[in-house]
Order: C-alpha cells, then sequence, then structure tokens
C-alpha cells in the first residue's frame, strides 16, 4: 500500500498557494542551480512581499472609508400604518379562509400594532374596507441566512436598541369585516364584497362613527362597557375618546334584547356580580320603558336571586364614586346611583334568620304556603322520584287538596300519608301500589324542615311588593342552611311569576302586566340537567319561558361560573352572553363565542369582557366600568 505521507503541513495556517499567473511563470523558466537560481528565488519573493503588503492597505484604506447613507424617507407627510401589500397575493372571497389581505407597516408604526386593532383602508371612490389585524409576522426583507451560530452569537451580544427595523419586513394579515359607505349622508354598511387596490393607505380606525357602524354597535340603549382590544380602551378623536358598547333597547329592528334573554359567565374573582350590578342598574332607569300590548309604556321590575347576599346593596350609593366619575358617567347617559325602591324579599325558614347588615334595603320576610304544591307537585319531591313515582305523588296531592283545599298544610299531607287505609286502597284499586306509596312517603318527608307554611305573609299574597315597574327585588338565600332549601325557595318564586306571565287566566295581573327581568346568580344549580322527573319539569317551564319572553316581556338574566352545566334547551334560548374570566376550557367551550375571542378568555384582567350577541353587533372585547354605579363589596 502506498504511503500518503503526512499532510500536516499543507494546513490552513501556512503560506497562500500562488495564483495561476504566478505558476504559468515558473513554468516558463528553465531549472538553474547556484546563486542564479537564489536570486531568481529572492526576488519573486519580495514581489509577493509588496503584494500582500499592497492588498493589506487597501484593505485598511476601505474600512476608514466613509459612506454617505442614502436616505429612503420619501417627501411628504405620512398618513396611517403602512399600505396594502400585493406580493403575496390581494383577494377577498366568500370563503373567509380563501382572504388575502396583508399590509406591510412601516417601521415607525409597528410599535403601536397589536392583534385585534381596527382599521380602515379606503376605496378610490370614497368607499372604506374597514377590518381587524388577525396576524402578525416580520418576514425577511434582503436574501441571508439569520439561523447560523455566528449570527446568532452576534444577536446576543447586540442590545435591543440595536435592532435595525427597516431591515426587516412587518407584516399585518387583516381580516375584513365590513364596507362603508354613505347613504344620503348616513354611514351604513354592508358585506365585504370588493377588494382594496394595491398600495391603498391602511390606517387605524379613530373615528366613533366608523368603528360603530363597522362593527354594527347601536347608538342607544343599555350600556355595558367600552369597546377595547387587548386589555385596552379604543381611544378616538372625539369626546369622551372612548366608545360605548350598547344593547339595543327599542322596537326599531325587533324586540328589546333584555327580552332574548341574557348570559353572564364568569370565574371566581372576574367582577362577574360588579358587571352584573352595572347592567341591572341600566334596566331601572327612571327613563327607561317598554311598550305592552294595550299601547302602555311601563318601567321593568328586576327580580334578583342572590346566593351571596350581594345584590340588596344595590340600593345604596357606591361611597368610592366621587363627583368627577358621577359626571362622566352622566355626560355617558349611565344611569347611577342607589336605587331607592329596593326591597330584600327574605325567605323566612325555621331555624335560620337573616342578617342583612350590608345594606339598607327594606326587609320582607315570607314563606311558600304548601297549595303552591297543587301546581308545583316537584316542591315536595324531597330527592329524585322516577317516571313510577310521579304519578303517585300526583294521584296523592290530587286527594289531598280536594279533602283540604287550599288551606292544607305541609304537616297535615304527612299526616294523611300515615292513614294506612289509605295506602290499602291505593294498592287494591290498583292506582298506587303499596312499594310506590312507600317510596313516595319517604321522598315527601325528605323535605327540609321548616320550607313550607312559617310564620310571616305567603309569597303568593305579595305579588305587588314581589314584582314593583321600576322596582328592584332582591330574594337573598344565602341564610339558608341546605342546598335543597335555598333550591326550593328560587324554584317555587320563579315558577310563580313565570307561570302568571305565561297564562291567559293569571293569578297576578301586577305581574302578567309589567315587563319583568328575572335575575338568577349561580343559574347552573338550579336549571342543570338531570334525570329527575322534577328536574325536567323544571327545566321545561324555564324553556317555555325563555321561548315566549318576547311576547311577554319576560327576560332571564343567567349569572354562573359553569355555563356548561346549564341544561341545553335554555341555553339555546340565550341571545346575548358577556363572557369573562373562564378558567375552565369545557366552561368556555360551551359558550361558544369565536375562536378568536375565545382564546383570550383564560387571559382576561378583572372587568374585561367578550359580548357575543349576533342580533346586536360583531363579536367585540369590552372593558367594564372600574368603579361600580352601586355600593359593591364590604
Amino acid at each position: 500500500m502506498t504511503d500518503l505521507g503526512d499532510f500536516s503541513d499543507f494546513g490552513g495556517d501556512g503560506p497562500e498557494e500562488p495564483d495561476d499567473s504566478e505558476r504559468g511563470d515558473r513554468a516558463e523558466q528553465p531549472a538553474a542551480d547556484g546563486a542564479g537560481s537564489s536570486r531568481e528565488d529572492v526576488t519573486s519573493t519580495d514581489t509577493n512581499r509588496e503584494n500582500v503588503a499592497s492588498v493589506e492597505t487597501n484593505r485598511q484604506t476601505e474600512d476608514e472609508l466613509q459612506f454617505d447613507e442614502y436616505d429612503a424617507d420619501p417627501v411628504g407627510t405620512e398618513q396611517g400604518i403602512g399600505s396594502i401589500a400585493v406580493s403575496q397575493g390581494l383577494r377577498v372571497a366568500e370563503d373567509h379562509e380563501r382572504t388575502r389581505l396583508r399590509a406591510y407597516v412601516t417601521a415607525g408604526n409597528r410599535e403601536q400594532v397589536r392583534l385585534g386593532k381596527y382599521l380602515i383602508v379606503p376605496y378610490p371612490d370614497d368607499e372604506l374596507l374597514f377590518c381587524r389585524i388577525v396576524g402578525l409576522e416580520y418576514a425577511q426583507e434582503f436574501q441571508a441566512d439569520d439561523a447560523t451560530e455566528i449570527h446568532a452569537r452576534r444577536a446576543m451580544r447586540r442590545s435591543a436598541d440595536e435592532f435595525v427595523e427597516r431591515d426587516y419586513k412587518f407584516m399585518a394579515e387583516l381580516e375584513p369585516i365590513a364596507v362603508l359607505f354613505s347613504d344620503r349622508g348616513e354611514l351604513k354598511r354592508r358585506m365585504v364584497d370588493r377588494v382594496p387596490k394595491p398600495g391603498a393607505t391602511v390606517g387605524e380606525a379613530d373615528d366613533a362613527t366608523q368603528i360603530k357602524t363597522g362593527l354594527k354597535i347601536p347608538e342607544d340603549g343599555v350600556f355595558l362597557g367600552h369597546l377595547s382590544v387587548g386589555g385596552e380602551k379604543v381611544r378616538t378623536a372625539a369626546q369622551p375618546p372612548t366608545i360605548d358598547y350598547r344593547l339595543k333597547d327599542d322596537y326599531t329592528d325587533g324586540d328589546p334584547l333584555v327580552f332574548r334573554h341574557t348570559l353572564v359567565a364568569g370565574g371566581t374573582g372576574s367582577g362577574k356580580t360588579h358587571a352584573s350590578k352595572n347592567m341591572l342598574r341600566q334596566y331601572l332607569s327612571g327613563e327607561r320603558t317598554y311598550e305592552m300590548d294595550d299601547g302602555r309604556d311601563v318601567q321593568a321590575a328586576v327580580v334578583q336571586f342572590d346566593p351571596q347576599d350581594e345584590y340588596a346593596q344595590m340600593h345604596d350609593d357606591n361611597p368610592d364614586m366621587d363627583t368627577e366619575i358621577a359626571r362622566r358617567y352622566e355626560r355617558e347617559g349611565i344611569a347611577h346611583g342607589g336605587h331607592d325602591d329596593t326591597i330584600a324579599l327574605v325567605p323566612k325558614m325555621a331555624g335560620s334568620s337573616y342578617p342583612g347588615s350590608n345594606h339598607r334595603a327594606e326587609q320582607l320576610e315570607f314563606t311558600i304556603p304548601f297549595s303552591m304544591a297543587r301546581d308545583l307537585p316537584w316542591l315536595v319531591a324531597g330527592s329524585s322520584l322516577n317516571d313510577n313515582q310521579y304519578p303517585a305523588l300526583l294521584e296523592l296531592l290530587n286527594r289531598f287538596f280536594r279533602n283540604y283545599s287550599d288551606s292544607g298544610t305541609y304537616k297535615e299531607f304527612l299526616t294523611f300519608l300515615d292513614d294506612p287505609a289509605l295506602k290499602e286502597e291505593l294498592h287494591e284499586s290498583g292506582r298506587v301500589h303499596e312499594a310506590t306509596f312507600d317510596a313516595v312517603k319517604r321522598r315527601v318527608r325528605g323535605v327540609p324542615n321548616g320550607v313550607f307554611d312559617q310564620d310571616a305573609r305567603p309569597i303568593t299574597d305579595l305579588d305587588h311588593e314581589l314584582v314593583r315597574p321600576g322596582g328592584l327585588t332582591v330574594v337573598p338565600t344565602y341564610h339558608l342552611s341546605s342546598s335543597r332549601a335555598k333550591e326550593l325557595f328560587v324554584l317555587a318564586v320563579s315558577a310563580l311569576l313565570i307561570d302568571d306571565k305565561l297564562s291567559n287566566d293569571p293569578s297576578s295581573q301586577r305581574i302578567k302586566e309589567t315587563p319583568l327581568v328575572l335575575g338568577m346568580d349561580e343559574a347552573h344549580n338550579f336549571l342543570t340537567d338531570a334525570d329527575t322527573v322534577q328536574a325536567r319539569k323544571v327545566i321545561e317551564k324555564f324553556t317555555e319561558a325563555a321561548k315566549q319572553g318576547r311576547k311577554e316581556r319576560l327576560g332571564l338574566f343567567l349569572i354562573t361560573q359553569d355555563p356548561q352545566d346549564i341544561a341545553d334547551p335554555v341555553f339555546k334560548q340565550v341571545n346575548t352572553k358577556v363572557v369573562l374570566n373562564l378558567g375552565d376550557e369545557d366552561a368556555i367551550k360551551s359558550v361558544n363565542i369565536p375562536p378568536n375571542l375565545e382564546d383570550k378568555v383564560p387571559y382576561m384582567e378583572k372587568g374585561q369582557m367578550v359580548v357575543y350577541s349576533p342580533d346586536n353587533s360583531e363579536p367585540v372585547e369590552l372593558k367594564g366600568l372600574s368603579t361600580c354605579v352601586t355600593r359593591h363589596g364590604d
């Protein structure tokens, strides 16, 4: 095998290889020995040294040269934040996934650009494209490989302010929302049906009328909050600089949205009670009325079920509200201040007492008369009844009330069930099997003690106190001893209201003829799906109420931290969803809001909210009032 020898002498640190011209000169010269050959080698070496020195001198001279930078800034005044780019396509399509709309953002505007920001792009004929930013990215301006060790280490040694913005392209991906146009001097919107011109100026939307028109936000209605992007309020050049978001509350384009039902969903500490108080206070404004079928304009009554004893505070002014905040609310048409016409209608239960020490509202106790079980038999189903036991309960209640009329009490019903002759008769006649009779008896005795027939006025006699035009009635349940007792009181009162609202022959004309907002906090505890007869009956009642709400001027206002637990038939009837911070993935999915807003929900700060109300506006992000319009908290 041939020995290739040691090639270490030919490493990169050795003398440079001669160029081709030097090789040619040497090839033409004959071989020489002795002194002559040495002189030629010396001469050649000197020449090489001169060449190397000349190269080094040239390099130093180039390093010392100072070149004037070319001024890339065009002459004139810039408007907007950038321009429509066509390099990667420019297209609007009926299929949003095929829409391709991008803008180049100039270096000086990049720091203020954020996802979700609303933009305006003009067409040549004065129409405007209203859109929002849905994507942001840096792209290479020059062909280079910046994913190298040298590039990374240089970047790591460089301070942040050494970054040169104009070395990169900053691109914003836009989602078109609407085309704005003038119709007899009025700004209107239509679906996006045309593409903007390449190079059209892209500007930040800063005109309140354009923004409200683009998002289909009504000018008037019930105040919910201020339009925001990423937790920052959208600002305009007008006064006030913020953009108020309102729910339609008149009959111009259909029924007021309050009667198409509202859901407020938010986790603990998200600010949902604060937001709910602010919203409910707007419905109690003396200037807000609703037209009834007979032509009367009537203020709405609000009945609010309160599991944490917080809503009766709406009677009192907020001590944290100073004069400046109050004036600002007045300028924006936001109702504020304690509502004098507030009553705490307190359930009376044996062994429980209501302190009511955190508010100054009037307090009035009530009890549930056992006679209500005649029309609401599930009130005496202490635990789950199956499809065989429920008809047996109906048979027993009918027999009892035939004998005792409406004056019969719960204790008398228990005594009635203890009659062995009754059990034997029903068994022998085949109406109620003896085993079924015993099962029903056990469940009826499972009703919490002290719920029915207490020493207080029956709720059936308090319709004028319960429902008052322009009045707030709070039903606190915090003091009750068990969750079952709370459920009984809430469902009994709400069923009374719903039955009179939907009936053609109501027991109370006051309830029938008054617009009503029925608020229910922790709604998931009362309107959950379950495989029991009584649960199905409750859901059927509330579903019917939700369906007939528009016609009967009845609006459900449901507040919950577990929206996924609310029965689907009721949930489907809700038109307006106000979603605050939710940490549970199932809860977020259940509210069924657009994906771009759904992703924001877990990161929202207290008071931030998403509003999804298809019949009112585009889905938007809002920031609620930082100061509650009434008293809130200790």
